[in-house]
């Protein structure tokens, strides 16, 4: 008898702690379901300097993505109904006009929750596109800002004087040949130039006002606007950045914003939104789309966000 009741204690014990484990794991679901995982943050990286063309992987160079490819992508995250919010993780010195209007704005037309994290550096043209979500988050050692707008002409017609150099040029009309670098610039085609880069940075301008209304102190941000370079705690202070911190805390901030249902101690799931790779040759930097992005950067007159 005794036999019996150790054999039927054992297995009460073992009823028991089966019973245990089962309302444990029914536990574990209602609260899972009582949390839903809802969706994930769509991650977009902005990186290098902001150009229209795509460069393609090489020996010596990394693949740069270029503003439409970046504008897809971005389009493609404001379109999947399983993302909740975007986040753009940006290291840019900024580039050219276009590129970076672009760029901000398919940020400034997406439908859903946008935030943008500067790890590094979002200057120029990266600060552009950052204006265009409705949070920033910056490192405090980030460097940012640089609002403003820049052309560069190079005028050799000295040297070429001295070198013997003589070039002559048949045009239609008196601004035909403006920004040659075979002569001095005129008066008129200085005020001509000088007003597209003021058009240019106007646009640039007009997007921080409107992307950060209300959050901007004009004092500081008057000050910002002769585009100097600022650390992310300077930002902050001019309302330029909404705080400052480390990825996870721009992901926490998307989470929040966009009102993600979590799980106690889950952190948002991440998917990431990329383009396929594009393969370029050993020595990629010769390759057609590599060869038209460096031959448009060189020479010329180009404004930049940069």
């Amino acid at each position: 008898m005794a036999v019996k009741s150790r054999e039927s204690n054992k297995s009460n014990h073992l009823a028991a702690a089966v019973g245990g484990i089962f309302l444990i794991a029914v536990a574990i679901i209602a609260a899972y379901s009582f949390f839903p995982q809802e969706g994930c943050i769509g991650v977009v990286e902005i990186s290098g300097t902001l150009s229209t063309q795509d460069v393609p992987s090489s020996l010596f160079t990394d693949e740069q993505k270029g503003s439409q490819t970046i504008a897809s992508e971005i389009e493609a995250a404001g379109s999947r109904q399983d993302v909740r919010a975007v986040l753009l993780l940006i290291d840019s010195p900024g580039g050219s006009v276009v590129a970076s209007q672009e760029v901000y704005s398919a940020v400034h037309a997406l439908n859903k929750t946008s935030v943008a994290f500067i790890r590094e550096m979002a200057a120029s043209g990266g600060y552009y596109a950052a204006a265009g979500t409705d949070y920033i988050v910056a490192n405090p050692d980030a460097l940012t800002g640089s609002i403003g707008a820049r052309a560069t002409l190079d005028d050799y017609s000295g040297l070429m004087e001295k070198l013997g150099v003589n070039s002559t040029t048949f045009k239609t009309g008196d601004m035909k040949d403006m920004g040659s670098s075979a002569r001095q610039m005129t008066e008129k085609e200085r005020a001509v130039w000088q007003s597209i880069v003021d058009e240019s940075f106007l646009s640039f301008r007009t997007a921080v006002e409107e992307g950060r209304k209300g959050k901007l102190d004009p004092a500081g941000f008057a000050t910002a606007l002769d585009a100097r370079v600022l650390t992310g705690r300077q930002a902050k202070k001019i309302g330029l950045v909404d705080e400052l911190g480390n990825k996870d805390a721009a992901i926490a901030a998307a989470a929040r914003l966009s009102n993600m249902t979590l799980a106690p101690g889950a952190k948002p799931r991440l998917c990431e939104i990329s383009s396929s790779k594009k393969q370029g040759a050993l020595f990629g930097s010769l390759s057609s789309e590599a060869l038209r992005f460096f031959l448009q950067s060189a020479g010329g007159f180009h404004v930049s966000y940069k």
